[in-house]
């Protein structure tokens, strides 16, 4: 049993969760007393280890990542803690909602375990602009560009999320399909989604259409959420004969929603993801997308957050390649 366990029971956040077993004064009574009840039922250990390191003088790095299920982002914390290990450093990983604010549970952090430096996986550079300054340690948005910024303490290491939308969009303009649709995030909370829906409509916009709700639906970045969007999509406009998913989990629900409805990939309707996770290579059909250089994004992450750790590095803004990795999921028309 784990605080993610009580947070699918209990159906509240796993932020909500810590607070609440560890008694804090932002989360009301009732609410403690309900996730604590859980806790009990389940038998529930805490971890003593996190508890130690908020007792010690710390010499770790916080990565703080939004949505929990997140294979992309599953792969680059993986790299991104052994490089940060082998400089000589310890990782502590925090998982926040998709829908709340990783600055203000930053500052949280900051007063707790007092953190050298912070990687953001999957922050939303709003957020930072309205309350970031109220953070003085080193920090790097990974997967996200701060160039928007000009905070001294605030690097980030990303792709250009609208270049690399446009592409995949028109890859299935150039493969002779007009009927495109997208899932894709909220764009009013992710800033990843409005870049990538911009995009979308650049695209459309040069191919003589424009990108109205009738084309888009909007869902978390999961499997299951994929596949209720995709569902949603394709009944309310069956014309579609392709599919531009924000993300490889979505495309992999979109997938399944298309094969429950009847119809198959690609020969009904073409679809293409965005990151080139592993599983990609492996899904059946295996899957057409845009993949993001996932270790480069961690090693570069890495490497820039410990040099502005010691003094050597000033804030930068990397901007890196992504390449369109053709599978069986797209089909000519």
């Amino acid at each position: 049993m784990t605080i993610k366990d009580i947070a699918k029971i209990s159906g509240y956040g796993i932020s909500t969760v810590s607070r609440a077993l560890n008694d804090h004064p932002d989360v009301s009574q009732e609410t403690k007393d309900k996730i604590k009840q859980i806790a009990k039922e389940n038998r529930f250990v805490p971890n003593s280890n996190a508890k130690q390191l908020k007792q010690q003088v710390s010499n770790c790095i916080v990565i703080l990542v939004k949505g929990s299920f997140n294979l992309f982002f599953a792969s680059i914390i993986e790299q991104m803690q052994t490089h940060i290990s082998r400089l000589g450093y310890e990782t502590v990983i925090h998982y926040l909602n998709e829908d709340e604010n990783e600055v203000r549970m930053a500052e949280q952090i900051c007063k707790e375990i007092k953190p050298l430096g912070i990687t953001f996986l999957g922050g939303n550079p709003e957020t930072f602009r309205k309350r970031f300054s109220n953070i003085a340690i080193p920090c790097i948005l990974s997967t996200t560009s701060a160039q928007s910024l000009s905070f001294e303490n605030l690097s980030s290491v990303s792709v250009d999320d609208v270049k690399c939308a446009k592409q995949a969009v028109d890859y299935l303009f150039a493969y002779g399909h007009t009927h495109i649709g997208i899932v894709g995030g909220n764009e009013d909370i992710s800033c990843t989604s409005g870049l990538r829906f911009a995009g979308c409509r650049q695209s459309f916009q040069e191919h003589g259409q424009e990108l109205t709700d009738q084309y888009f639906e909007q869902a978390h970045f999961n499997i299951s959420a994929g596949y209720e969007a995709a569902k949603k999509l394709l009944q309310k406009n069956p014309q579609l004969t392709a599919i531009f998913a924000m993300s490889d989990m979505l495309a992999f629900g979109t997938i399944r929603a298309i094969s429950d409805l009847g119809l198959s990939v690609p020969n009904d309707i073409s679809v293409i993801g965005f990151d080139g996770i592993e599983l990609a290579n492996y899904y059946c059909p295996k899957l057409t997308t845009i993949r993001q250089p996932c270790e480069n994004i961690a090693v570069s992450s890495a490497k820039m957050l410990v040099g502005a750790i010691h003094g050597t590095e000033q804030a930068q803004h990397l901007l890196l390649d992504a390449e369109i990795i053709e599978g069986d999921s797209v089909r000519s028309l």
